[in-house]
């Protein structure tokens, strides 16, 4: 590169912890993080992200070296990501819901030389490592000196001296976010620095996020959907951050009511415990203005209860995938109702069709796949061409998701392609009948699958966690479907359960639903 283009190259490179900076600039005495013992103002967030920047340099890492997290939500794991940033070092959470293989394969796969565990995560941390050779060193996520000999405690890090600013490529990758692996094993996403701060223009402009928000970030940080759609955004605009690692009801009602909250996301199945919760009437929350949802589509039902116990809040629904940064589509307020279990129209920085399997779009009310162009689509998955070739087939990413668009633009999610259903020769979209059940009044949340069956192959299976006080039998939930619905779609079975399993960010999980009612097969 000439000297003339490296000058102007220089001026031109902004990362993420660019955004911090300027917002330090900016707003130097706002609160931007606050959290049980803890409240930084912007400029001192800042300082301290480029104190713990230098310490990883100290460790000897190198522009584009992964480093690894399992951890809870804390003000140090936010700090982390921007300390990271500034570095040119690419952030790699790890979901804290994993065993030590799956962990390992992670470590492994990413080639992660470095470990930042907090307490809690500490020991299922050094098991994992042990099966991965490339991490050498270890960072412990808290001010006190680490148990371990080979370990650098986060103090020690922030007590560094902050040296030359490391020169960070907007193209250059900030992370790599492994999927959940249904299918397969994980795949680890690369998004670049570039395709996030896309995905933040997009997040601030469609979800009308501001610096004057007080926002709670309650679901795990180690998922694109809390740190990347909501942290991010914030710290860029110059919002106070309220960050929590307990999602009990009665937490998340007390900090919303404590700190006068204005702006939270939680996905479907935690707004709902907040509304079954016996404190949610006796909790001021007023001062809430902007809910967000996203995960799984709101049963229309718990939407319009919603819309009633919380009238001065408006409504988004962000879908998305990790692939894309994550958020694709958006559903604002002036739509809940109107275009109600719609996932919107594409965010503002996003193109998005529904084709079907020859890639031609779809005719209006036909089922076809989602497929997005957009800068803040994933550069591709980590050592992996021939997934990234499949993905990206026809110059656009194919999501697996399986949708229907109105002649308005509008999405309506039908299902994930491997959720659908097929019974007798048909196919029946499970979020379909999910929708007819909650139309019980006695329903808390409930939740539909395949299960293997000798004659239909797959039989509909639902499971259904009825509200504190009610009744409710197979037999009336039965009856109700087949009064809306064709009777294929109709459940064959509906069980009863006290909770549904879910994944630390909220979102229901099928494939353990599918394994635990193996053991009811054949019908």
């Amino acid at each position: 590169m000439s000297t003339v283009a490296s000058l102007v190259h220089s001026a031109r490179c902004q990362g993420v912890a660019d955004l911090l900076r300027r917002t330090a600039l900016r707003l130097p005495d706002k609160i931007a993080v606050r959290a049980a013992d803890t409240a930084w103002s912007y400029r001192e967030f800042h300082s301290l992200s480029l104190r713990v920047a230098q310490g990883f340099a100290d460790l000897e890492l190198e522009l584009g070296d992964r480093v690894a997290v399992i951890a809870r939500n804390s003000p140090i794991f936010a700090c982390l990501r921007y300390a990271l940033a500034a570095r040119g070092l690419v952030l790699v959470p790890i979901n804290s819901m994993l065993g030590a293989e799956e962990i390992a394969f992670i470590l492994r796969d990413s080639g992660a030389k470095v470990l930042c565990v907090d307490r809690e995560f500490a020991s299922v941390g050094r098991q994992a490592t042990a099966k991965a050779t490339d991490v050498a060193s270890f960072v412990w996520m808290h001010d006190e000196a680490a148990p371990f000999q080979d370990t650098k405690s986060f103090r020690e890090l922030a007590n560094a001296v902050p040296g030359p600013a490391a020169t960070v490529d907007v193209r250059s990758l900030l992370q790599i976010l492994y999927t959940s692996g249904t299918e397969s094993l994980p795949k680890g996403v690369m998004l670049s620095h570039e395709a996030v701060i896309s995905q933040y223009v997009s997040c601030v402009i469609d979800g009308e996020i501001s610096a004057s928000d007080v926002m709670l970030h309650a679901m795990p940080l180690f998922h694109c959907a809390q740190l990347d759609v909501f942290l991010g955004p914030s710290i860029y605009v110059g919002g106070e951050n309220i960050i929590t690692s307990d999602t009990r009801p009665e937490s998340l009602l007390r900090l919303l009511d404590t700190h006068r909250v204005t702006s939270f996301f939680a996905p479907p199945t935690v707004w709902i415990s907040l509304l079954r919760s016996p404190l949610f009437d006796f909790s001021d929350l007023s001062s809430l203005r902007k809910g967000y949802y996203g995960a799984s589509i709101m049963p229309v039902a718990v939407l319009a209860e919603m819309q009633a116990r919380l009238p001065r809040t408006r409504l988004w629904n962000f879908y998305g995938q990790t692939e894309i940064a994550p958020l694709a589509t958006v559903l604002k307020p002036e739509d809940q109702l109107r275009k109600a279990g719609s996932a919107g129209r594409p965010a503002l920085n996003v193109e998005t069709r529904i084709v079907d399997e020859e890639g031609r779009d779809v005719e209006v009310g036909e089922t076809g796949e989602i497929v997005h162009r957009s800068p803040h689509l994933l550069s591709g998955y980590f050592h992996n061409d021939e997934r990234t070739t499949e993905a990206f087939i026809g110059g656009w990413f194919h999501s697996g998701d399986l949708a229907r668009i109105d002649s308005e633009g509008y999405i309506y999610i039908v299902d994930r392609k491997k959720d659908v259903i097929k019974t007798g020769g048909e196919n029946v979209s499970s979020r379909e009948v999910e929708e007819t059940i909650y139309r019980l009044g006695e329903v808390a949340e409930a939740a539909v699958v395949g299960v293997a069956h000798p004659v239909w192959i797959e039989a509909v299976t639902a499971v259904v966690v009825i509200k504190d006080g009610a009744a409710l039998s197979e037999h009336e939930v039965i009856t109700h479907c087949r009064a809306s619905m064709a009777g294929f779609k109709t459940p064959k079975r509906v069980l009863f359960v006290e909770s549904l399993p879910k994944s630390p960010s909220g979102k229901l999980l099928k494939r353990e639903l599918r394994d635990w009612l193996k053991q009811f097969a054949p019908f």
